[in-house]
């Protein structure tokens, strides 16, 4: 690995990971020895992070030279905290590690005394009874969304009847016990919501609808208004 992406990685787990972390802790996470670690913290201090701590102790990231300064009140920093912690009990892998680094890199970012606000905030976040874990489709779709490409899926309806369908996704909702992917069906020429979970073969296609998804969730949005997703 190229030293600079190194350097990258390793100034990302610094903020990821529970601080102070060890050398060891580090070195296994970069998969390098500990000589090369304690090199490549020396070259992240003389590039301008502000890294406390040595050998035997542990480092804490103090400042980061690559995130500008963040200010945010303490009601907001409760927010967010509240926000990425709701969204690790959301039951996608990805989305809950997504959370987790974007948690790690707005506290990077904070005042000292900011940050000990966000470590400790005053709410936190508990589900008796969690969400079951996401369909293992839900990336895909996902990325159908933002590459804005049709969908084939074999969808079940509720009375137990499969089609095959091509499907233009525009949005997925996470309601309180399922997920539901908002789209334009090309089967029926209309809007329709599909639950996730009755969703098999799930694949996408070449065909693009760009630049129509913006415009088509507006006209979705409208609809919802007046027949709430259930």
């Amino acid at each position: 690995m190229a030293k600079p992406d190194r350097l990258f990685r390793l100034l990302d787990a610094l903020r990821r990971l529970p601080q102070p972390v060890t050398a060891a802790r580090l070195a296994a996470e970069m998969e390098v020895s500990p000589r090369t670690l304690y090199r490549d913290i020396a070259a992240l201090r003389a590039a301008g992070a502000r890294i406390e701590g040595e050998a035997g102790l542990g480092y804490t990231l103090a400042e980061d030279p690559a995130l500008p300064p963040q200010m945010f009140t303490r009601l907001e920093v409760e927010a967010l905290m509240l926000g990425l912690a709701e969204i690790g009990l959301a039951g996608d892998p990805a989305l809950a590690r997504a959370a987790e680094a974007a948690g790690a890199k707005i506290i990077a970012t904070l005042p000292e005394r900011v940050q000990r606000q966000a470590l400790h905030a005053a709410q936190a976040v508990f589900r008796c009874e969690p969400r079951a874990s996401a369909p293992a489709h839900l990336g895909l779709i996902r990325e159908a969304i933002w590459e804005e490409r049709a969908l084939d899926m074999t969808y079940t309806d509720l009375s137990g009847r499969q089609t095959r369908r091509r499907v233009y996704p525009l949005s997925v909702v996470w309601l309180d016990r399922a997920l539901m992917l908002l789209a334009q069906c090309q089967l029926r020429q209309d809007f329709r919501r599909f639950h996730l979970r009755s969703m098999q073969d799930v694949a996408m296609t070449g065909e693009s609808f760009r630049p129509r998804r913006v415009t088509l969730l507006r006209a979705f949005h409208r609809i919802l208004k007046d027949q709430p997703p259930r």
